[in-house]
């Protein structure tokens, strides 16, 4: 009897051990950002945001205007939606977020930005239970979302944009970022519909999870004039002497050298030229 006990105290150990221990918030004040860990669950404070002034964001006109709407909206405590910002690689869709957040904050106070990787997505549940009640408004940012065969990290995500019997905080909003609209690959979608013995229910509950953003903000390719506006701006924003003849050849010819035209790829000319003309940036 002595032995079972022994065991069932250390079995009881061993499970305390691995049930994480309620974590207590931070005290959410002076801070604009954070950053979602877990194993262990802690909100890491971020001291300086990575972001860029929202007018160097050239050639997004009418996504900038809606996305700084709804985040005022929600920053004063009015009705606002979730918002997935969809599209091109590197044409400034996370920026235009962290833009936002900065823009924002100037207006209203007490919006706090919350990063949460994809992988972190299953913890969700735990960080809202963090965040409900608190005073401060809070904007968890999701980078690069999307899901492949198989991934189930989704049905967390459901917690935010639905809410189970709880619901969403109201002190709460999700942005998120993906190269695709529907969050999955295209060949996944059609593999899916074509092999199910119910086609429209094996895509529905994951093809519907996009459906559940309020807004949707589509990112397309730049063509070449937007390109060059975009690195004439950050030029003229960081002081960079150029010429537009110069400018023009050596932008062009980096955009072939890298194969593709981006905010991206004219943010990395800048950064080539800035370093060039011994500019510090």
């Amino acid at each position: 009897m002595g032995r079972k006990a022994e065991a069932l105290e250390r079995i009881a150990d061993a499970l305390e051990r691995m049930t994480p221990a309620p974590t207590s918030p931070p005290d959410f004040k002076g801070v604009e950002a954070y950053v979602w860990h877990t194993a262990p669950d802690r909100l890491e404070v971020v001291p300086n945001i990575n972001r860029i002034n929202i007018d160097l964001l050239v050639g997004i006109d009418r996504s900038r205007d809606t996305l700084l709407a709804n985040t005022l909206q929600f920053a004063k405590g009015l009705p606002a939606n979730n918002v997935l910002l969809w599209g091109a690689r590197g044409m400034g869709k996370s920026s235009l977020i962290k833009a936002a957040h900065a823009e924002v904050s100037k207006q209203a106070q007490g919006l706090i930005l919350i990063e949460i990787q994809r992988e972190d997505l299953p913890s969700i549940g735990r960080l809202l239970n963090l965040l409900r009640g608190q005073a401060a408004r809070f904007l968890l940012f999701c980078d690069d979302l999307s899901f492949d065969h198989d991934d189930s990290h989704y049905k967390s995500l459901k917690a935010v944009l639905d809410g189970g019997i709880e619901g969403r905080p109201d002190n709460v909003l999700f942005y998120a970022t993906s190269n695709r609209r529907h969050l999955m690959p295209r060949d996944m979608i059609e593999n899916e519909r074509s092999t199910a013995i119910s086609p429209s229910e094996a895509v529905e509950e994951k093809v519907s999870l996009s459906d559940r953003f309020g807004l949707w903000l589509g990112f397309h390719p730049c063509d070449q004039d937007e390109y060059l506006m975009m690195i004439r701006g950050y030029c003229d924003a960081l002081g960079i002497k150029i010429s537009d003849d110069d400018l023009r050849a050596e932008a062009i010819e980096w955009q072939q050298t890298r194969g593709s035209r981006s905010g991206r790829v004219a943010w990395q000319y800048v950064t080539d030229l800035a370093g060039r003309r011994g500019v510090k940036i």
